[in-house]
């Protein structure tokens, strides 16, 4: 690996490729260059022998596939290929895989092919190069038969040994064994360095990353990836408030709608318990928008010092909190919004500072305590940086890099091209239209990415999610109805973006 390239995790793994097949780059487009690129590759570490034996011994997955189209790619260049199935024909359904695995079963002359269902089948090999095509990344829990039985063969064989993205059975993140894994000499790691792979050089030996073809705009920008590795499954054991408490502190005398409509896309994107805390006037007409929604009456006409007591029984049980929408801004609610910010700073509770809320953090501006994320429209962001914004794109960038620098809270500035940024991190989001600009999308996205914060997801990951998926619901709301957007109608269309995104490919357009 040379120093200063690039590493990548499981799930930043799967969201690149998932956002690839996003943008029109299908997964077996990817397979097919991994198949020629590590050709090419195995090639160079053959030149100058005579017949060199090349034995593949693939999975039936993903990882399998990739060394199917190796194999291809090696006896189109005239090589002598064997390839040993670790498993059973019927056992490969992905298809892109399944697609490889076909072509090869017809190459019966260049190409010498083998399906062993049994561990106890399988014989130590002696080729000059063994190209490790078992498992990749994203397994989990400890290694089981026949694949285990792989694993100990290709260890105990002759041959410079190679993996493909992985020596099967590291962990791709830790780069620890799931019990056995493949001491290769080489791995050549597909698009960028696992992590893992830093960590378990033991296994991995010589690595280096391999080029597959994912666009650069698959991670530069949001896509139904980044919500992906955030929508996990439920197992039937599931409690109410496994998946989330989240607790909306807003409206006023002059704003019910604002916080009710953050409620709304929370309850909308899973989360199990939502509180919205109001004057209680306010509150009682928040009620009245949805039997969904479940209010906390608080004194005044308006969030004051007074709310405090009751809102600290709240704010310690709930897992996230959203502050800001419709709140006001008199001045019993500037000392009362300042107070909760500290209070959830040194509770180390998650945190999304909208609207108001923001005007207030912003006359005030500090680094947080907490895990943040302010969400300003380009107004709101010039207030909390106290300077003007420039209209240069990359300049723009800058100043959210600095804001987010300055607090320590992922900061979405929200425009036409949202930009997200942590400390460290920045993407772009390209979803939603200018129908959106009416009031109350902004609240939503607010609560989209509260509920996110309150099922435990990194902030910057529920930023970049969160501003994917309200901007989907707009563009689908847009295509089905016309140029109109109500917030109501954009809360009722999460759940058909968020099926959009959890489906996976093929993503039908939604623009157009």
């Amino acid at each position: 690996m040379n120093p200063g390239e690039q590493t990548i995790t499981n799930d930043e793994m799967l969201a690149a490729e998932y956002n690839s097949e996003y943008l029109g780059v299908t997964h077996f487009q990817l397979m097919e260059t991994v198949g020629a690129r590590m050709a090419d590759r195995i090639a160079e570490k053959t030149r100058g022998k005579t017949n060199p034996r090349i034995h593949v011994i693939a999975g039936p997955g993903k990882n399998g596939g990739d060394g199917f189209a190796a194999a291809r790619h090696l006896a189109s260049q005239g090589y002598k290929v064997r390839v040993t199935l670790v498993g059973r024909i019927s056992d490969v359904q992905d298809e892109a895989a399944k697609h490889q695995l076909d072509a090869i079963l017809q190459m019966t002359d260049s190409i010498q092919f083998e399906s062993l269902p049994d561990s106890s089948q399988l014989r130590p090999i002696d080729a000059d190069i063994i190209l490790d095509a078992v498992l990749g990344y994203g397994i989990k829990g400890e290694l089981r038969q026949p694949l285990l039985g792989a694993v100990r063969i290709i260890n105990r064989s002759r041959g410079y040994k190679i993996g493909l993205d992985l020596p099967s059975g590291l962990d791709s993140d830790t780069g620890e064994p799931h019990g056995e894994a493949v001491k290769a000499d080489l791995t050549i790691s597909l698009h960028k360095i696992k992590q893992g792979l830093v960590k378990g050089t033991q296994y991995a030996g010589e690595t280096i990353s391999l080029p597959i073809g994912i666009p650069p705009e698959a991670e530069a920008y949001a896509g139904p990836g980044d919500f992906k590795i955030l929508w996990k499954p439920r197992p039937p054991t599931a409690h109410k408030g496994d998946y989330g408490r989240l607790l909306i502190i807003g409206g006023s005398e002059n704003f019910t709608g604002a916080p009710a409509f953050s409620a709304l896309a929370a309850t909308k994107c899973g989360t199990d318990l939502v509180y919205v805390a109001s004057p209680a006037k306010t509150a009682e007409t928040i009620a009245s928008y949805s039997p969904d929604l479940i209010t906390v009456k608080l004194p005044g006409d308006h969030l004051n010092p007074r709310a405090l007591p009751e809102l600290a029984k709240w704010t310690t049980t709930v897992d996230a909190i959203v502050l800001g929408p419709g709140i006001g801004l008199h001045e019993e609610t500037v000392d009362a919004v300042k107070k909760l910010i500290t209070e959830a700073g040194e509770q180390n509770k998650p945190m999304v500072l909208d609207a108001d809320a923001l005007k207030i953090f912003g006359r005030n501006r500090r680094r947080l305590k907490g895990p943040a994320v302010l969400t300003p429209h380009q107004g709101e962001f010039a207030q909390v940086l106290q300077r003007k914004i420039s209209p240069d794109t990359q300049l723009r960038q800058e100043a959210a890099r600095q804001l987010a620098t300055e607090t320590g809270a992922t900061v979405v500035l929200k425009a036409n091209v949202d930009i997200i940024a942590d400390t460290n991190r920045l993407r772009l989001n390209k979803t939603g239209n200018p129908y959106m600009t009416v009031g109350g999308t902004g609240d939503i996205l607010t609560g989209i990415i509260g509920a996110f914060l309150s099922q435990k997801a990194d902030p910057f990951r529920a930023a970049v999610a969160g501003a994917f998926l309200n901007g989907l619901a707009g563009d689908m709301l847009m295509k089905e109805k016309g140029p109109t957007v109500t917030p109501l109608a954009l809360v009722d269309h999460i759940p058909r973006a968020i099926k959009y995104c959890a489906d996976g490919p093929p993503f039908p357009p939604i623009q157009g």
